[in-house]
């Protein structure tokens, strides 16, 4: 743009095209819940503006692909169901509003596991989302959307959101690079909530360049949600100053040994992480062997509070609602009948449960616990970091459930990680060239330069992304 070869609209135009070769037609992705019907007047805007003063901000032109459970004053925002449909928020969430005043383009709203509440990425709005490297695999989720158009191209850059596994499961499963940051970091101000204990937003893109952009632009304190006032002071002037080639130099890094499946279904997903770790080391990492055993299924079942908080935390959001809006509780929603049936299990548990239950504050120790057994790891051992596979095994088929994903230690403890390629599993007539596989680098509370360093200068030194063969260039 600088250089007066490229315009916004030139750009958004090249990438409504993808959208519309390749989400409804050609593999079909079902990724986009809604294109930005005003993205050409937008970019024009953009481009008068540019004439006129130069970029308008760090992100100018930049079209991005938003999680439709981000608040939008412009377009709907759905989470995925149907008990939303044509719900258009009265503001921006908190996120929006910064990405916009960089001059970021708000090019779609992509396609969700309903509510955000599993990792396949089916809704009553859309229905099921493919994984553009194995049409017959989901793209991880809930953020699942995002991660498929960001592996097909559809836009610049992407945002997700995070609970569970739900920004790390789509970036480890469509080969892409996805930044949970730590809670209070990223304000949820306007993003429909899953778990406030929990929840958190953050970049899906596929470079940790262009993550780094992103995070740059929307962390920060916000008054809307009181928990971003742990952020203040701990935030850099820029996390660019990270983006160091030589990063793993000298760093101390973990391999969580008990994060391995030890079985042959295993062995597509440890073979390309192990390899991954082996470059890690080979560019001036030392690598520890951590033995001690924490188990990621027990973490699920009897850490996480997601479900415990669901119908109290989205209640919060529902019942503030404008009176246009359809719904205004859970139980309204339920009511309605208007969801995806997938989702009625999870949501008749969350029913039943609610916060400050005996049972809820025992987690809310095991919680704490928790926190403390991966610091006091890194303290014994003297880490950087800690890694290993984000899913133990491959992103799951359509119509089947994601088995084993790891990501839960770093949403129970609200620690940060970034998800990076680590390569891909045996290609086969599915999957031409292989299943992509993502390793999770995670830290301690703040320490987002120090994980961007380990995974920019990983990337740099492996060059594992490859762009799916089911959306080439026009």
């Amino acid at each position: 743009m600088l250089a007066g070869k490229l315009t916004c609209r030139q750009l958004v135009e090249y990438y409504l095209k993808r959208i519309e070769a390749y989400d409804q037609k050609g593999p079909a992705l079902n990724s986009i819940i809604l294109v930005n019907p005003k993205a050409l007047e937008e970019a024009d805007a953009l481009d008068a503006a540019f004439k006129e003063k130069g970029l308008t901000g760090a992100l100018h032109g930049i079209p991005i692909i938003l999680k439709d459970n981000v608040d939008t004053y412009d377009m709907a925002t759905t989470a995925g169901s149907l008990s939303l449909k044509e719900f258009v928020p009265e503001d921006d969430a908190y996120i929006t509003r910064k990405l916009r005043e960089a001059g970021a383009i708000i090019l779609a709203k992509s396609n969700l596991h309903e509510f955000a509440i599993w990792g396949e990425t089916i809704s009553s709005i859309l229905g099921q989302t493919l994984n553009p490297y194995d049409l017959t695999r989901t793209p991880g989720g809930s953020s699942g959307g995002t991660g498929a158009s960001m592996a097909a191209n559809f836009g610049l850059a992407g945002i997700g959101t995070d609970t569970i596994n739900s920004i790390r499961s789509p970036s480890s499963a469509n080969s892409l690079v996805g930044i949970r940051p730590t809670i209070g970091l990223v304000s949820r101000d306007g993003i429909v909530p899953y778990s406030f204990t929990q929840d958190t937003a953050g970049p899906i893109c596929r470079t940790v360049a262009d993550a780094v952009a992103v995070l740059d632009v929307i962390a920060g304190y916000d008054k809307a949600d009181d928990e971003t006032a742990w952020c203040c002071g701990k935030i850099p002037k820029t996390y660019k100053a990270f983006l160091n080639k030589d990063g793993l130099k000298g760093k101390r890094i973990g391999i969580l040994e008990s994060f391995f499946g030890k079985d042959e279904v295993h062995k597509e997903v440890n073979k390309p992480v192990r390899e991954s770790i082996e470059i890690l080391k080979a560019n001036g990492a030392e690598l520890i062997s951590i033995t001690e055993e924490i188990n990621s299924g027990w973490l699920t079942s009897s850490v996480s509070v997601h479900l415990d908080d669901l119908k109290d935390h989205l209640n919060i959001y529902l019942k503030a609602l404008p009176d246009y809006a359809p719904v205004h509780s859970v139980e309204e929603v339920m009511a309605s009948g208007k969801y995806h049936p997938g989702i009625k299990e999870n949501m008749e548990k969350a029913m039943a449960l609610s916060v400050g239950t005996p049972e809820y504050n025992q987690k809310l120790v095991l919680r704490a616990q928790t926190q403390t057994k991966v610091m006091k790891l890194m303290a014994d051992y003297e880490l950087d970091a800690i890694v290993y596979p984000h899913q133990q095994q491959l992103v799951c088929k359509t119509g089947g459930s994601q088995q084993q994903r790891n990501g839960v230690l770093c949403s129970v403890t609200g620690f940060p990680s970034i998800a990076v390629p680590a390569g891909f599993s045996t290609p086969s007539a599915d999957a031409p060239i292989g299943v992509p596989v993502g390793m999770e680098i995670i830290g301690r509370p703040w320490s987002e330069p120090v994980l961007i360093e380990i995974a920019y200068a990983f990337e740099q030194a492996s060059r594992l992304r490859r762009t799916p063969e089911s959306t080439p260039e026009l």
